[in-house]
């Protein structure tokens, strides 16, 4: 569409010759443009109007491929009716379906959305809700897990780095961050993980259960398929994922341990609620304080063992037999112990005590010590080297062996070596 200034332009320019190239050119407007509003095909000011609908003839089939499919991508649509002849982008033919509501309406699949809804009520202290993020892709290679929890009065949360989503690390993980809130809700909510709840049940499952009584608490599942039911965690997961975790600078797991725990205080207890902040609230939920011990979960976990006969742990080195180079052992922790021990095959290696998760320290035993030394050592040899500019011709006997050979194949068995020597100084064929 062209401005009566741009349409008075083009019919000057045209009056003084110009063709319709170079006034194309000189407004910056398509030539079959300036063509029409010099022929007076269009009006300035006004958009043209199209005298058939680009799309009237595609919905009947599109209409019907949804009625067959309500669930087909529009990506695929798109595809078949561009084969069909429709000649529009597809970001308008996602338009024009959405604006004739051409996709029947699922209702299980379509969960909150659309429906009524009601903000249910959260007492203070009564709810902690948990769940998993899942961080497939991380600075120090590996896939992490992160449990969170948090109160769904308040809105505070903690998070736990880990490596794994067994059920002795959701626990080792609930103790840490439920310490981080200073006290735990009497009740816990959880989606139907496997590990706190029997699949396809209601139950807590029979492991889990001395965990709740250990922590004095209730456990409540969400609705099957209605994990809107816990959004407060849900929504304290997306805060972290893209507030925190997209541009944290980390390099391994103990860094983003800390660099979360800092997120969580400085930052995410800043929000703000009414007339108050996140971290307010939450300092003023009545929580029931922890048992004196954490509940004594066994964590295990495989390493293989360095070529220093280290085991790495939790930001941590520890020593075995210089034997186990290479090997893989598992190693043992009782949760609230300061001990650790290491097997392989069946059998304990090695103990040590814990050192502070992420403290970059190396535990070696005097005994692994001296062990790896002898075996350096002895791998040491203090003989000269041997010498390299010598001159070594085959020695008689392989000279023999050499004829033996050349004779079972019907030549001469007698080596003329000085037939070589001529070779090699390129007197032949001269």
């Amino acid at each position: 569409m062209l401005t009566p200034e741009e349409d008075v332009e083009i019919t000057s320019l045209s009056a003084r010759g110009w063709s319709i190239s170079a006034i194309a050119r000189h407004v910056g407007r398509d030539r079959k443009t300036v063509r029409a509003y010099l022929r007076g095909d269009r009006e300035p000011g006004v958009r043209a109007r199209q005298d058939t609908d680009p799309f009237e003839v595609f919905e009947p089939y599109v209409r019907q491929r949804l009625t067959d499919d309500p669930h087909v991508w529009a990506t695929v649509l798109f595809g078949e009716v561009r084969a069909l002849g429709f000649a529009r982008s597809y970001s308008t033919f996602t338009r024009l379906v959405r604006d004739r509501e051409l996709r029947p309406h699922c209702e299980p699949c379509a969960q909150s959305n659309g429906r009524a809804h009601v903000e249910i009520e959260h007492p203070p202290g009564v709810e902690v809700q948990w769940d998993w993020l899942e961080l497939p892709d991380t600075p120090w290679g590996a896939k992490a897990y992160v449990l969170v929890g948090a109160l769904a009065h308040s809105g505070r949360f903690r998070g736990w780095f880990s490596e794994a989503d067994d059920q002795a690390h959701l626990v080792v993980g609930i103790h840490e961050i439920l310490g981080r809130l200073g006290g735990t809700a009497r009740r816990w909510r959880v989606d139907r993980m496997a590990t706190v709840i029997q699949p396809g049940t209601d139950r807590v499952q029979r492991s889990f259960a001395p965990v709740a009584k250990h922590y004095r608490v209730g456990i409540d599942p969400c609705p099957a398929r209605h994990g809107n039911r816990k959004g407060v965690v849900e929504k304290a997961i997306h805060y972290l994922t893209q507030r925190w975790w997209r541009t944290a600078r980390v390099q391994s797991i103990a860094e983003a341990q800390a660099s979360l725990d800092r997120f969580c205080v400085e930052i995410a207890d800043a929000r703000p609620r009414g007339s108050s902040t996140v971290g307010a609230l939450g300092d003023a939920e009545p929580l029931l304080a922890l048992p004196e011990r954490p509940f004594p979960a066994e964590v295990r976990v495989v390493r293989t063992v360095a070529a220093n006969a280290l085991v790495s742990l939790w930001g941590n080195r520890y020593s075995v037999p210089p034997g186990l180079v290479g090997a893989p052992v598992q190693v043992q922790w009782r949760h609230g112990t300061d001990t650790i021990t290491i097997t392989a095959n069946r059998a304990v290696v090695a103990s040590h005590r814990l050192a502070p998760r992420g403290a970059q320290r190396t535990v070696r035993l005097p005994e692994h010590t001296a062990a790896l030394e002898n075996v350096v050592l002895g791998a040491f040899s203090s003989a000269r080297p041997c010498r390299r500019k010598v001159n070594r011709p085959p020695s008689d006997a392989a000279l023999a062996l050499a004829a033996e050979l050349l004779g079972e194949k019907g030549a001469d068995p007698v080596i003329d070596l000085d037939i070589y020597r001529r070779i090699a100084d390129g007197e032949e064929g001269r």
